[in-house]
């Protein structure tokens, strides 16, 4: 009994070696029940340190009679995807089963909704990606079929050692969505904020220009006035035109300065009173002998 029981298990994992290495395992279920995220995508610690690179796990299996089991991949390539089976510190998907055979300084936990490993005193050697797995296989006649394998990612950076604090730090980037938005808004508030003076000082000349014209129109009016000349454009008004009736141009009227109008009798070159008709005397023009000539 022990013994069949021993067989399947080293069956299983086979399999789950065979799957993880980049062998072919068909994905029997399109539907997923399970789903793998991460708190934390990013760790940077001292060496020396130890950190704890969590894995949070969120479902359940497609079936109550599943087997599930939670992996641990690395990849000292923090770009690159994880590739089976290699495991932290040089160890393969097969260490994962527990805790007794690995080497000294890790450990692998899990709990109802996350899982973790645990490094203890990291060096640079342990920078890279680690990738965490949920594999769901179901056994049918000694057959182990993979239908369900969410998984994930965090990336430990490795800093050198320092005399101070030897905790861990972590960090998340922003989403790619929300980044521009705000980069915009950002580069908006700078743009505004910079262009401020230049806008109050064009507002500033602006009055100043307004307030000297208004000042020069009204010390031509002043000046206008001093000299008791009607200017229009300041006054406002318009020259009144005088108009006279037939009657009055037809009489003589006298001038306005007292001086005597060529029209008004006794004046000089003023033709004759009482009726008499100037003409002017005809004389006789005598013949030259150089007009006929020709």
């Amino acid at each position: 009994m022990e013994r069949g029981s021993a067989c399947r298990t080293s069956l299983f994992w086979i399999s789950v070696v065979f799957y993880v290495a980049g062998g072919k395992c068909d994905v029997s279920h399109a539907h997923s029940t399970l789903s793998v995220s991460v708190p934390h995508l990013y760790y940077t610690c001292p060496e020396g340190a130890t950190v704890k690179l969590v894995c949070d796990q969120q479902g359940a299996t497609l079936h109550h009679t599943d087997a599930l089991k939670r992996s641990w991949l690395f990849t000292p390539h923090s770009d690159q995807r994880c590739k089976g089976p290699a495991g932290p510190r040089h160890t393969t998907i097969g260490h994962s089963r527990g805790n007794r055979s690995l080497p000294a300084g890790l450990q692998y936990g899990s709990a109802e909704h996350h899982f973790w490993v645990i490094l203890q005193n990291v060096t640079h050697s342990d920078q890279g990606r680690y990738c965490c797995m949920l594999l769901d296989f179901q056994l049918e006649h000694k057959h182990a079929a993979l239908v369900q394998k969410p998984h994930s990612h965090v990336i430990l950076h490795v800093t050198p050692r320092r005399n101070g604090s030897q905790d861990c730090t972590v960090w998340d980037p922003t989403p790619a969505g929300g980044s521009v938005p705000v980069a915009l808004a950002v580069a908006a508030c700078i743009l505004a904020l910079l262009s401020l003076p230049l806008i109050l000082v064009l507002v500033y000349k602006q009055r100043q220009n307004s307030h000297s014209s208004r000042r020069a129109q009204e010390l031509v009016r002043m000046d206008s006035e001093a000299q008791g000349h009607e200017n229009p454009v300041f006054l406002g008004g318009s020259p009144q035109i005088k108009t006279r009736t037939v009657s009055q141009i037809m009489t003589r009227q006298s001038s306005e300065t007292g001086r005597h109008l060529l029209s008004e009798p006794g004046t000089p070159l003023s033709p004759p009173a009482h009726g008499d008709v100037f003409f002017p005397m005809e004389d006789t023009i005598p013949e030259s002998p150089d007009f006929l000539q020709i």
